[in-house]
């Protein structure tokens, strides 16, 4: 777990640009489903089975982009200026390391700010996204422009490191943490006799409005979708009732928007097989890729397990991998309608 975790968050994947994120997904799918591949608009797609056999397909879904910026102009002085990709938390912000995603390779940056001893009356205020500025070390905009470009994506620097136990920290561990769980279901079910045709999707652009999910639940034909994703764990800060306990397995969704009938059978499933799991209350949507595929192409029978996770959407989010785990053997108890262990 902790070799796919640390590959697939390594990789960079801000919305709209997820080649590396992309390509770092699909080798590890392939050694499950060979016909793997990134599509046109960055969806990394695979498919386990026959689609002659007249099975139902049950889809496996994370999504594989990660928040970041997004280079708008260089100044005079050469300093970047920014934008968000996706629900950037701007005031963890300062004095970051920073990597800038140039078509010539990628160059190092560290996000400025004003020493304490000049900040005066701003030491308290949060700078807006538009106010940040990226020193990467040229000294003018003509330097700075043979290198960057606007459009360029900019990822906070910060690789997989472990804490306490089975803990974990790093960017972009939402979502990158569901495509392990995903994987994690393949390995445990590889080379079975299963009832289902399984397809794949690591879904691009989530960040930005789930549009990578929304085209590719329109071109599958699958007849029921496992989504996964990362929901709010419990931190002392929060209220105990609105957040999942990290440690105490999958958080498994009810919403008026996911498929009753699946969701009662996911939570047998986890009691028969043993499988840590806790109940995630929504009164609405789930804000999360399930509520686009639960209505494309004339309905997908869909439900949503999540993974908790502390800090999201800034550069230290933390997992815990007995979570990850939980998710992956409950996807795989499903296709494997509840016969044998997982």
């Amino acid at each position: 777990m902790d070799e796919i975790l640390e590959k697939l968050c390594a990789a960079n994947g801000v919305s709209g640009a997820e080649d590396g994120a992309c390509e770092a997904a699909r080798a590890l799918l392939a050694q499950y489903a060979p016909d793997a591949a990134a599509d046109r608009f960055g969806c990394v797609t695979g498919f386990i089975g026959d689609r002659n056999n007249g099975k139902p397909t049950v889809m496996l879904e994370a999504h594989i982009d990660e928040i970041g910026f997004i280079v708008t102009y260089i100044d005079e002085d050469g300093f970047l200026k920014v934008g968000n990709c996706g629900g950037t938390d701007r005031r963890l912000y300062a004095a970051q390391t920073v990597n800038v995603h140039c078509e010539s390779g990628d160059i190092r940056g560290v996000i400025c700010t004003l020493p304490p001893h000049v900040a005066a009356d701003n030491k308290d205020k949060t700078q807006k996204t538009s106010d940040i500025a990226i020193d990467v070390g040229f000294p003018s905009r003509e330097a700075a422009e043979k290198v960057v470009s606007p459009g360029d994506r900019v990822t906070i620097d910060n690789r997989l490191a472990k804490l306490a136990g089975t803990r974990r920290t790093a960017k972009a561990l939402d979502d990158r943490a569901g495509v392990a769980a995903v994987l994690h279901a393949l390995e445990l079910v590889k080379g079975r006799e299963l009832p289902y045709n399984i397809e794949v999707l690591f879904a691009s652009q989530e960040e930005v409005g789930s549009r990578g999910a929304i085209i590719s639940a329109f071109n599958s034909r699958a007849d029921i979708a496992l989504a996964t994703d990362v929901s709010f764990a419990y931190t002392s800060d929060a209220k105990k009732h609105e957040c999942g306990v990290m440690g105490k397995g999958a958080m498994i969704g009810v919403s008026p928007v996911l498929d009753r009938e699946i969701t009662v059978e996911l939570k047998k499933l986890a009691a028969d097989k043993k499988i840590p799991f806790q109940t995630e209350v929504m009164g609405r949507s789930t804000g999360t890729d399930a509520d686009d595929i639960s209505v494309s192409h004339g309905g997908i029978r869909t439900a949503l397990i999540s993974i908790p996770l502390k800090y999201m959407h800034t550069p230290v989010e933390v997992i815990d991998t007995v979570d990850v785990e939980a998710v992956g053997r409950l996807m795989a108890a499903f296709l494997t309608g509840g016969e044998g262990d997982v």
